[in-house]
Parts: structure tokens; sequence; C-alpha cells
């Protein structure tokens, strides 16, 4: 299977299947068409086969399906015609605030984040204040967004250094685990953040409006927090009972993450009985980490090469007024309040 709409035939007709993902085979169902996993494929269960994509075999892969209109005003030969730091972001910034005040109403947003988001003050308000405004619908992450976002809520640092004034905090590299270990021994990050007060992070607000979080484990994790999938399958299945519900998926700075939820993706899916398009973001300071996406069949990707905090920032000014939640960033271990005050710049209130 392809990112594509694929029709097969079946007697006379030709059906589209409803879900769909990269890395899969088509399996006849009487009059539906199930997309399996490999691994779920039983023995003896017919498969549709052909190598041909025109429909001269009974399958028939529809690329044109979303493509729209060229003006046909371009010359042949032009300059900047890729996707690269050099490129105008402009007009996908405006196409991109625009889908998602349709799409918090009317679609489901899955975001995917890398833990760059949770090192910065700034971009970790804005992530916030994007989730209690109601941008987000689910949530896919690894244990070190979870870890550092909570590391930041408990100590005011991602890895030992401050979220604001970027210095080293003594002993601060301890900070993490000491973060994990809490979190163990409360038994959830649902009862951490209840039972320890914690009020500000993107996983606060997550939890307070109700949204799915999925964090999923990988070979190096520290702990990892409870709840993180240490099994690959049960990883994949928890992501994809989220991505199968997208409309729009927004991949911040995380490359494996990314392809991950992008090959599980389809360019498509069926709402009311209509066919409408997936949309998909790659965000990365990386050309080649957002061009990989496209590299591994994802080709309906809309590539912007920026800084992660930039971009969330640029979304959460740009959005209307978003109700940012109040933010504590702690003076050190013990949970002490810094006194705030009123900064003027692009984040609003600082400590």
């Amino acid at each position: 299977m392809s990112i594509f709409p694929e029709y097969f035939k079946v007697g006379e007709r030709w059906l589209l299947p409803e879900e769909s993902r990269m890395d899969c085979v088509a399996v006849p169902r009487g009059d539906w068409i199930d997309i399996v996993e490999f691994r779920r494929l039983k023995a003896g269960e017919p498969v549709f086969v052909g190598r041909t994509e025109d429909g001269s075999e009974g399958i028939y892969m529809h690329t044109e399906a979303f493509r729209e209109e060229e003006d046909g005003g371009g010359d042949a030969f032009a300059f900047r015609s890729g996707r690269s730091r050099e490129t105008a972001y402009s007009r996908d910034y405006d196409a991109l605030y625009e889908l998602l005040r349709h799409e918090r109403e009317h679609g489901f947003v899955v975001w995917v984040l890398g833990p760059a988001v949770s090192f910065d003050y700034d971009s970790r308000n804005a992530m916030a204040s994007l989730i209690d405004a109601g941008y987000v619908h689910a949530l896919l992450a690894g244990n070190a967004l979870g870890t550092h976002d909570l590391e930041g809520a408990m100590f005011g640092t991602a890895l030992g250094q401050d979220i604001y004034t970027q210095e080293a905090r003594q002993n601060g590299h301890y900070h993490h685990l000491d973060l994990i270990n809490r979190a163990r021994r409360h038994g959830s990050v649902e009862a951490l953040i209840r039972e320890a007060g914690l009020k500000d992070g993107i996983l606060r607000a997550a939890q307070g409006k109700g949204i799915p979080i999925v964090l999923a484990g990988s070979i190096r994790d520290d702990g990892p927090l409870p709840g993180v999938f240490g099994d690959v399958y049960e990883a994949q299945d928890a992501m994809r009972s989220q991505l199968r519900r997208a409309t729009t998926v927004i991949a911040l700075a995380t490359q494996l993450h990314t392809i991950a939820s992008g090959n599980m993706t389809p360019s498509y899916t069926v709402r009311d009985g209509r066919v409408r398009p997936v949309y998909i973001y790659s965000i990365d300071i990386s050309e080649f980490a957002v061009n990989k996406l496209r590299d591994r069949g994802t080709l309906s990707v809309t590539p912007i090469v920026t800084n992660a905090q930039d971009f969330l920032v640029h979304l959460k000014n740009n959005l209307g007024n978003l109700a940012a939640p109040a933010a504590s960033v702690p003076s050190g271990p013990n949970g002490d309040i810094g006194r705030k005050t009123a900064v003027q710049g692009h984040g609003g209130d600082r400590p």
C-alpha cells in the first residue's frame, strides 16, 4: 500500500478502503477492503497482488486526487523551486493558520512532538496554550518529551538547564532522573501531576483537556516514565489508533517519530461518506530531517524548515487570543516559585 487512495476491483465494483496506511496489504472482506499489517496477516487469507497502478490488474492508484490546479504561468526553468532554509514560508504559515481554525471544530489534529519543544520556556507555554485552545486532539511523542516537560514543571529545567535562561543548574543533570523516580513512586503521570500539584506544561494541559497521549519508548530510554510503551508493536498500535482518526498531522522536531507517524498516515480519510485529504506537516531546523519523510514515501507532506520554538510561538501569536496557562518556573529543586515580571517580546510574560 501507498499513501494515496487505491481502488480495488471486486467483481464489477471498484472499492476504496476507508482506512489505509503504507507498508500493509489489502485483504478483501466481502464488500469492503481491509488494510492489514503483515504481522496480522493469517495463513490462507486472500490478498490483492499486482505490479501496476493503472487499473489494468484491478488496482488503481489515484495519485492526483488532491492536487491543486497549477496556474500555468510559471517558467520551466526557475530558481529556488525546492524546499529549504531559503524557502519563503509565509504562505505556508497563513494556510496552516486557516487550516487549524477549521480543524479545531471539524477535524482531528494529531501532534507529533520531539523533546526540543519542552526545552524552551516560550515554546513549552505556546504548545500548552494551543492545547488549551482546542487545536490539539491527540499527542504522540517519546519518553524524552514527557520527562523533560514534567521536569520543567517541577524544577524549571530540561536536562538540568533552565528553560528560560539556559543556565545549567547545580546538579541539574539529576533532575530528569529525580522526576522519573518520583513519577514511578506516584504510579502514573496523571497521579504525579495531580498529587505534586504541577501547574503548567504540555502534559498537564493535555491531561486537563482529556487529550490522548501516546509516549513510545526507545532503546536508550531512562526510566522510563510510567505509561511509556516499551513494546514496539504496542506503541505502533497505540499511535495508529490516533492516526487513523487524523485529518491533520503536525510533526515537530523528531525525525524518527515523524517518519513512523507519516508512514502510518494516508493522504486521505473518509468522513461521512466523503473522501477528504489528510494534511501532513513536517517541521524541523534540519533540511535533511524534513525531506527524510518525503524520501520514505509520504509524498503529500508539507515541509517547513525552521526552529521548533519559533514555529510554535508563531502559531500561538497568530491563532487569535489564546488563553495561556499560568506558568510557574521554580527556581530550584525545592519548588520555590520565582517572582514574575512582564517582559516585552514575542513570548509575552516571562519570569
